[in-house]
């Protein structure tokens, strides 16, 4: 018989909505630890460093609605871990760029998207490098068995901060109306790539020799960015990365990366105006998303709660939940937080 010996609770997924559930957690005095399988933290806001670049390959930059996160970005601002970006923005079609002009405030993280998670992580616990392969026990008493089979616990709670389909495999028999839950979530997959030059791009005519960013209409391609004009980044070389089109990453999910590189290459080529060749790349990557933005209307209604938690001391959160913007993340994991700590007063 399992009883509640513990106020510790466990975190799997340390991206921005496990880290958002820790943070309010450790503010609310209840002791956590997250566990990733990844060397670091961040999720889909972690960067790939490389000798000569500093590349983002999953969020490019977030933007602000609710009030609540407000706060919570601005102490970023505040810490130096975010800073305006893009302020150059434009939209591409068939050659024809138009400058992107909103009132909306985008912000990235500096010198990388990665120091906004990691700012998020300072002193709380967390175990990386560390893949959770299946729980065991019940309210209480849970274990975490890694795959290692090394047994982690005993935590009153478990949070699985992870994709829809991964914490469905998690939950299997130990929570029917939380695995129920999972199944009616959809995530689609990304594919992102990346590339290196030796020289600079060449100038395009009307418009600003430092753009930033570009919106492109493409099958294959919706987003490019140069990383070196992002905020902490100016001593680096030129570098794009290429954000591929949600469609076309579930039609091509099995491709190489040597031909997911080639199309999307070909596609900002066409995006360029007429006469204008990018320069030959020096390097060339890219990485393959599974679960890279949520379908939240999966299952024909919108989601009207951002985060699932049961009597079983099993919990759900994530962008899955409310919606696919850094902000929904966050905001998933901060309510799940506030929300365990009010039921442990």
């Amino acid at each position: 018989m399992c009883s509640d010996s513990t106020r510790r609770t466990a975190i799997i997924g340390a991206g921005i909505a496990g880290l958002a559930c820790a943070r309010a957690l450790d503010t609310g005095g209840l002791p956590v630890t997250l566990f990733d399988k990844a060397r670091g933290v961040g999720g889909r806001m972690s960067s790939r460093r490389l000798p000569d670049a500093v590349l983002d390959l999953g969020a490019q930059f977030f933007s602000v609605r609710d009030t609540t996160f407000r706060h919570a970005v601005d102490s970023w601002l505040k810490a130096g871990a975010i800073a305006p970006w893009p302020v150059s923005l434009w939209s591409a079609e068939m050659g024809s760029w138009q400058r992107h002009e909103d009132d909306l405030e985008r912000l990235c993280g500096t010198p990388s998207m990665s120091a906004v998670t990691r700012h998020l992580a300072e002193g709380l616990t967390v175990e990386t490098e560390t893949r959770i392969e299946h729980l065991e026990g019940c309210a209480g008493q849970w274990q975490l068995v890694d795959e290692h089979g090394k047994r982690h616990g005993p935590f009153a709670r478990v949070v699985l901060a992870i994709p829809s389909s991964q914490a469905h495999a998690l939950l299997g028999s130990h929570d029917e109306s939380l695995a129920a839950a999972c199944e009616t979530v959809i995530q689609r997959p990304c594919w992102a790539a990346w590339a290196l030059f030796d020289a600079p791009l060449p100038a395009l005519p009307d418009v600003d020799s430092d753009w930033q960013a570009v919106r492109i209409n493409d099958p294959r391609l919706r987003f490019v960015v140069r990383n070196q004009l992002k905020p902490g980044r100016q001593d680096q070389g030129e570098s794009l990365s290429l954000l591929a089109n949600l469609s076309w990453s579930e039609a091509r999910l099995e491709d190489s990366e040597e031909t997911v590189v080639e199309a999307l290459l070909d596609a900002f080529q066409q995006a360029l105006p007429a006469g204008i060749s990018l320069p030959e790349p020096s390097a060339l990557g890219a990485h393959r998303w599974r679960y890279a933005q949520p379908d939240v209307f999966a299952g024909g209604e919108a989601v009207n709660l951002d985060y699932r938690l049961s009597a079983s001391g099993l919990a759900l959160c994530g962008d899955g939940w409310r919606g696919p913007r850094v902000e929904d993340a966050w905001l998933s994991g901060h309510h799940l937080g506030e929300a365990l700590v009010a039921k442990s007063i």
